[in-house]
Formats: structure tokens, sequence, C-alpha cells
């Protein structure tokens, strides 16, 4: 009975099941948040794509256009076709919600202008990232298929990479939110009350990025614990 308790039942499964729930809570927060302030209109009524304009027009950004994408929340940056895309939600909205959406995006494009090192950084390593992400599990599962202990450390090698892109990425998000909240402000396109708002719903939006890091590192953590006790046995 030991022996079947120790094949069915995982403990280490116990961090993959706080990732994920802290992970659901982080989405629900920021679904609920974004919701609150997309009721909340603002006193100018500028919608976020003539804001995104003009923080572009202002940063001296002439090469970026921004473009409608359908989608909840589904808006970026994209600095290699240089085009800044809004959601449905978010274009042609002027709630305090959208505003700040579409500034923290025009946040991440001066931050391509000005040579943001650590958006340089992210973006280089997305090849890399991406290559690793895709094999690391069927590298872990051949190493596990062939008992090989070296294979296995490299599947959690580029397991790992994952996790450096998410940290890299940590800065760039609060970053592109504050140079946003900044910007709002010195121009008054938001008065003090929207700020808050617009603040709240870019600080939901960020803890999402901060959990899926937490969720990543627990995930590492049990990959670690799993296969580093195989390798003692």
């Amino acid at each position: 009975m030991p022996g079947m308790y120790h094949y069915y039942f995982d403990p280490t499964y116990v961090l993959v099941i706080i990732g994920a729930l802290i992970c659901m809570a982080a989405s629900a927060n920021v679904n609920y948040t974004y919701r609150k302030y997309s009721t909340m209109g603002t006193r100018r009524g500028m919608p976020s794509q003539e804001v995104a304009a003009q923080m572009l027009r202002e940063a001296g950004i002439a090469d970026v256009r921004i473009e409608h994408i359908s989608g909840n929340l589904t808006d970026h940056y994209d600095p290699r076709n240089k085009v800044l895309r809004l959601s449905d939600s978010v274009y042609g909205s002027s709630s305090v919600a959208a505003v700040g959406v579409a500034a923290h995006e025009c946040g991440h494009a001066i931050q391509h202008k000005v040579g943001y090192v650590p958006i340089k950084v992210r973006n280089a390593i997305v090849p890399v990232v991406n290559l690793g992400s895709k094999l690391s599990w069927p590298v872990i599962l051949l190493g596990v298929i062939l008992s090989s202990f070296g294979m296995i450390k490299i599947g959690i090698l580029l397991f790992a990479l994952t996790l450096a892109f998410q940290v890299v990425t940590l800065p760039v998000e609060f970053n592109a939110s504050g140079r946003a909240l900044r910007v709002l402000k010195s121009r008054g396109i938001l008065y003090d009350n929207e700020l808050r708002g617009a603040r709240k719903v870019l600080g939901a939006a960020a803890m999402t990025y901060v959990v899926s890091t937490i969720s990543t590192i627990l995930q590492l953590l049990r990959l670690v614990l799993i296969f580093g006790r195989r390798s003692d046995n």
C-alpha cells in the first residue's frame, strides 16, 4: 500500500494547484477591476485611440500605427511591425479603464523608442524562449523514458528560460505603466480620481505578470524536487 500511495499521489502537485489558483485569482481581479472602471467615464471624454495618438505624437513617435483588434483585453504593442493594437473594449472608449490601457501600450512604444534596456533584452530572447518552451517537456519526457538524468536536466534548464523571460518582463510592464500614468497626469488627460482608477486597473494587470512568474517558479521547483529526488535514488 505505501508503494501505491507514492505512485498515485505526488505531494509536489500541490505546487501546481497553488500556482493555478493564484493565476485564476489574479485574472478574476483584473477582469473585475477593468469592468468596474470601464463604466467610469473621463471628464475630457477623449477616446482611447486619440489619447494614444497624442502620447505617441508628443513622444516624437510618428511611425507607429494604431489599429483596432478583436477580442477582450488583447491590447498590445507590436515593435516589429510598429503597430499599437487596441481591443474591442478599449478602442473607441473614453472610460478610465480604456484610457489607462491605451496609455500603457503607448508606454511600451516609448520604451522601444528610447532604447529601454529591459525591453531590448526581452525582445532579444523571445526566439530562444519560444524554442525552449516548446522543447522543455518533450526533452524531459524523453529523459524519463531513456532514464537519462542529463537529458532531464537539459529539459529543466529549457523550462527555466520561460522564467527568465517572465522576470525580465516584470520591469518592462511596471515601467510602461509608470510612464503612462505620468503622462496622463502631466498632460491633464485624467483628473485625480480618474488617475486613481487607471492606476488600479494597471496595477491589477501588472499583478497578473507577478503571479504568472510565481506560478512558473512553483512549477520549476516541482521539477527540481521530483527529479532531484529521483537522481538521489
